[in-house]
């Protein structure tokens, strides 16, 4: 049987779009680094030491109240990365990001990407681009919150988890969807089951598989086009890469040590 091959940094839309130069600079620091279901990459308010890009996983941030309850304010993929903050002048972060799809990342030390970062060059206008993305997400996902029915903020969530992936389905238990989006476990079951009756969904023991996308779109409210059409923008904006089969010109990223 053969054993599965490892994720490649260009995996991640921002690492592929690194010019040839700035990857051979950057690329030889990279470890590929598992991230496990409901795993915590920040806590709030504690240092961050990396700076960690998806490749096929998905991570929430989430804000957490002082009595414990929290609400997810966004999610990222391989289409970014995790730990902005450090680029911009922060150590830590008032949320915590936790893994809502296991997968993999890329992650640098927090010094060598703000080394990068200082050159001025196009490390730093690709962050600013993809900060932009992110103000959107949070700006529409406080909006929705406030405005819009338990079930299309479900079909907003699903549909921004399913642009992330290579696949239709989510691992997840109704109550860890609750507490994503800052709702009650029991408004999550009716909406599921509304979306299953459609037939836009299938969801047992804990797996969602959507089985009709189009239909989900039009169930969701305005809030999932509007952060969709900034991230496409982000992406359109991204340098497409051939990927360079070169393997001397950038050295390999390493994988943990035991």
């Amino acid at each position: 049987m053969s054993a599965t091959p490892q994720p490649e940094p260009q995996q991640n839309h921002l690492l592929a779009a690194l010019s040839p130069e700035v990857q051979t600079r950057l690329f030889q620091h990279l470890e590929l680094v598992p991230l496990p279901l409901r795993s915590v990459l920040y806590e709030s308010g504690r240092p961050m030491r990396h700076v960690y890009f998806p490749t096929d996983a998905i991570v929430s941030l989430q804000y957490v109240m002082e009595n414990g309850a929290s609400t997810a304010i966004l999610v990222v993929g391989n289409e970014g990365l995790l730990g902005i903050s450090l680029l911009m002048g922060g150590e830590s972060t008032p949320s915590r990001s936790l893994v809502q799809s296991a997968g993999y990342a890329y992650r640098l030390p927090r010094q060598r990407v703000k080394e990068e970062f200082n050159r001025h060059g196009q490390l730093l206008l690709l962050m600013l681009r993809y900060t932009q993305a992110l103000i959107t997400q949070v700006s529409q996902t406080a909006v929705c919150n406030r405005h819009h029915s338990i079930d299309q903020q479900l079909c907003r969530w699903l549909l921004l988890s399913m642009d992330r992936l290579s696949h239709n389905h989510l691992t997840m238990t109704q109550e860890f969807i609750g507490n994503m989006l800052g709702v009650r476990r029991e408004g999550v079951t009716q909406a599921a089951l509304k979306l299953q009756h459609l037939g836009v969904i299938s969801y047992s023991r804990g797996l969602i598989k959507v089985l009709d996308r189009s239909k989900l779109e039009q169930l969701s409210c305005e809030c999932y086009s509007v952060v969709k059409k900034e991230t496409d923008l982000l992406l359109d904006y991204i340098p497409q890469r051939q990927v360079i089969t070169n393997t001397d010109a950038i050295p390999t990223a390493t994988l943990p040590k035991p």
